[in-house]
């Protein structure tokens, strides 16, 4: 079984604590993002867990608790988003030069082939044109030689949510959002994945792209896929099978995994991102973070059930006390 931590919001980021307990309670509550009653137990014993997957604009507040990790002998590794964009698409990332040095100290902790470098996602604009791009991302794979091997590339999605929000952009802050659709035909997409290749080969970095539908092999970049059984494998010395993701989008070729957390739970509240509805059902939630709590959200009917198993508990204890 592979624990992503998480798709959905950035558990190492915000919620290291809650996971370092969960860890030590040996289990999680997974809840049905789309069924609220539909709960799941999973166990988090060492020996039922392959390996973890932590996703994180900034793992610095989990860096304490990886000792952990490591005396139960678990198996992890990172997929470390790192892009340096304006205010205006991400208002509450730390800044580029603190979350560099953390990657930094990652690598050195865990190994360079355990920390993923995710440029994640390419928003196409007036404000961060293509040489936008290349220019942080030749910065950065400078400033990363020696720490990663590898480069995760995705296209923002504009799904209903982040249309809203980034035409609301084009609106408040006069920023143009420009077609990936339209550049690729017209070969500038192309252009720009040679030369991002160009530019990370002398740092010894492979180049792929996560479940995208853009063919980019002409220029040394591969389709990839993040939760990847093949590099599991490599890295953990082992042979196990892992099937594709049948939950994920057709494009997405990760395997099985189980979520550890949960929508509209994430306080970067990046305007470009999937994972989020609005500001105010993330703090909503925030609000019903309990560290203690099974589940990363305990929501109503979650509380009501957990009530009622140590109702359970207590009769089965008052039982025990009368022999």
């Amino acid at each position: 079984m592979i624990i992503s931590a998480s798709r959905r919001t950035d558990i190492p980021a915000f919620y290291s604590d809650w996971f370092a307990k969960r860890i030590e309670e040996g289990f999680f509550y997974n809840v049905n993002p789309f069924n609220a009653k539909k709960i799941k137990y999973v166990s988090l014993a060492p020996n039922n867990v392959d390996v973890i997957v932590f996703w994180s604009k900034n793992p610095k507040p989990i860096l304490r608790h990886l000792p952990l990790l490591d005396l139960k002998g678990y198996s992890y590794y990172f997929q470390f988003t790192l892009n340096d964009y304006p205010k205006t698409f991400e208002p509450h990332v730390p800044d580029i030069e603190e979350r560099v040095d953390t990657f930094k100290i990652l690598s050195q902790h865990i190994g360079r082939h355990k920390v993923i470098w995710r440029y994640d996602p390419i928003i196409l604009s007036s404000i961060t044109p293509y040489e936008y791009h290349l220019e942080k991302l030749y910065k950065l794979s400078s400033q990363l030689s020696g720490y990663t091997n590898r480069l995760m590339i995705s296209f923002v999605d504009f799904y209903g949510k982040v249309k809203l929000r980034l035409k609301k952009l084009q609106e408040e802050h006069n920023v143009e959002i420009l077609s990936f659709q339209e550049s690729y035909s017209k070969g500038e997409l192309h252009r720009f994945a040679e030369q991002l290749r160009e530019i990370v080969i002398p740092q010894e970095i492979d180049v792929y792209t996560c479940a995208e539908i853009f063919d980019l092999d002409k220029a040394g970049i591969k389709h990839g896929s993040c939760i990847d059984g093949n590099l599991i494998n490599k890295i953990f010395r082992t042979d196990k099978i892992f099937i594709k993701d049948k939950g994920q989008r057709k494009e997405c070729l990760c395997a099985e995994s189980i979520e550890m957390g949960m929508y509209d739970t994430c306080k970067f509240k990046c305007n470009y991102c999937y994972a989020n509805a609005s500001p105010k059902r993330i703090d909503k939630n925030v609000a019903n973070h309990l560290i203690d709590g099974p589940s990363l959200i305990c929501n109503e009917y979650l509380k009501e059930q957990l009530k009622k198993e140590e109702k359970k508990l207590e009769v089965k204890r008052k039982q025990f006390n009368l022999f």
